[in-house]
């Protein structure tokens, strides 16, 4: 009984360890970003990193509180937390203060607390409590909804925000649903939809729609083992892609458009093919024609969104990720001056607070959004590696600890855990090097802020305080 009740002999402390080396590392890089000459002390309270300090102390005490707070009291009240947290998203939408065109921001005197970023801990407590219930199965339709809505409620609100990024964090609820026994083909169906979602954005849609019902046909032929027909198919795609190119490469003096071309002789090799495959009357054809449906009103749902919905500059700053568009001085600056900043640091940096691109202010949100350049200029390739590891070990660390639980609630919540700070690591690093699209999500206990340290300690050490309590029944 001893070991079953004591929380801080059972505590990962190699958790925790992590967790102090990326806040402090996060706190002198802070620091570095907006160094001011006339205000030097680190514990200057006027400048960020001096508020950063009160964050990272308040971030302690709550830690501290967790602890000591019973395991059973966030399974008893996960439910409630969600319903509190749904209501400071709609509270936000009336009162919110608007801060980079997002309504998000709640003020409390001098204090500004963004509740997109703790309800993605509430999300994680209910979803843990719905599928740990006994009564849930992927099989019932009702619970299935339910857990749905879980998830849709609080990203509707925060779209209402008009704060896209927070909003696309929920897709990381997959992995822990997929974990709990969510069938594989939702994954697929999910990994696909995000296909067809950028290749929307690179090509013409007809393009996108002749691609899906080849790539359908040509599954199709491999499992049945159609060889001949499949060969014949490959062979008339052959015939059109050579008419294609005689085309734009003969008759350009003519002015004749290789891309209409291309569509016209798309748009008949996709009928021939959809004839082929419904005259031979094959098993699959329904589930190929569904599929060929569904994906068509994606696409120009996607279309749609993307031209009449999403703001301007959104949609320059994709354009400018995927290579639709260039413009190193409007939308695509932050992210090339951020690369300019990471590769002028070299294999071990500049050395603290020698960053130029930093010291002068040549990256805009260095201490936010873009706080690993950085740590890119100052500390180089060996500085930003000793990051991403202790990141990757983080993440390992906690799927080991969510692997380990007895309870499915502390494994559920585990992995909500290990699946949002992956998704910001991910995301937020991939933004500063050009490999994401820039949509304005901390790097976790990196980034200035009170309300994203907060966030991501709670969350931490709820899981922790849980993990503590592992051999204690929580149901």
């Amino acid at each position: 009984m001893a070991i079953r009740n004591n929380t801080w002999g059972n505590l990962d402390w190699l958790t925790i360890l992590i967790y102090i080396i990326l806040v402090i590392s996060g706190w002198f890089n802070i620091y570095s970003a907006v160094y001011n000459d006339e205000f030097s002390s680190i514990f200057d309270l006027s400048q960020r990193y001096g508020k950063q300090m009160i964050w990272i102390g308040l971030s302690a005490v709550l830690a501290f509180f967790i602890l000591l707070v019973d395991s059973k009291f966030f399974v008893t009240f996960s439910y409630v937390l969600y319903v509190l947290f749904a209501l400071l998203l709609i509270l936000v939408l009336f009162v919110g203060k608007e801060v980079n065109g997002a309504k998000s921001w709640l003020m409390l005197g001098s204090l500004a607390i963004q509740p997109a970023e703790f309800a993605k801990l509430g999300t994680s407590l209910a979803i843990a409590k719905l599928i740990s219930s006994y009564s849930f199965s992927f099989n019932n339709f009702r619970k299935v909804l339910a857990l749905a809505l879980l998830i849709l409620i609080p990203v509707v609100l925060i779209v209402l925000q008009n704060d896209t990024g927070s909003a696309l964090v929920y897709i990381v609820f997959i992995i822990p649903l997929f974990r709990e026994g969510m069938s594989g083909l939702i994954l697929f169906f999910v990994f696909y939809a995000a296909l067809l979602f950028i290749l929307t954005l690179v090509v013409s849609p007809l393009a996108i729609i002749v691609t899906v019902v080849v790539l359908a046909l040509f599954a199709d032929l491999i499992i049945r083992k159609r060889w001949g027909d499949l060969l014949k198919i490959i062979v008339l795609i052959g015939f059109w892609s050579l008419v294609v190119w005689g085309y734009s490469e003969f008759f350009t003096e003519k002015s004749i458009d290789a891309y209409y071309v291309l569509v016209r002789s798309s748009v008949l090799a996709s009928i021939v093919l959809m004839f082929v495959s419904l005259i031979k009357r094959i098993p699959q054809a329904p589930l190929i024609v569904s599929m060929f449906l569904l994906s068509l009103a994606f696409i120009f749902t996607v279309d749609y969104a993307f031209n009449e919905i999403l703001e301007s500059h959104h949609r320059a700053r994709i354009n400018n990720l995927i290579g639709v568009e260039s413009d190193p001085l409007g939308a695509g600056y932050n992210v090339n001056q951020s690369k300019i900043a990471i590769g002028s640091g070299g294999l071990t940096g500049k050395g603290f607070l020698q960053g130029t691109q930093t010291k002068y202010d040549f990256v805009p949100e260095q201490s936010t959004d873009f706080i690993f350049c950085t740590v890119g200029e100052e500390w180089g390739f060996i500085g930003t590696s000793a990051v991403v590891i202790f990141f990757i070990v983080l993440i390992i660390r906690l799927i080991i600890l969510a692997e380990r639980q007895r309870s499915a609630y502390s494994r559920i919540f585990g992995y909500c855990v290990a699946s949002i700070i992956f998704f910001h690591f991910a995301v937020n690093i991939g933004m500063t090097i050009g490999l994401a699209p820039v949509i304005g999500i901390p790097l976790p206990f990196f980034s200035y802020g009170g309300s994203s340290l907060w966030f991501f300690t709670i969350l931490l050490f709820v899981f922790l305080k849980l993990d503590s309590s592992r051999f204690e029944q929580l149901h």
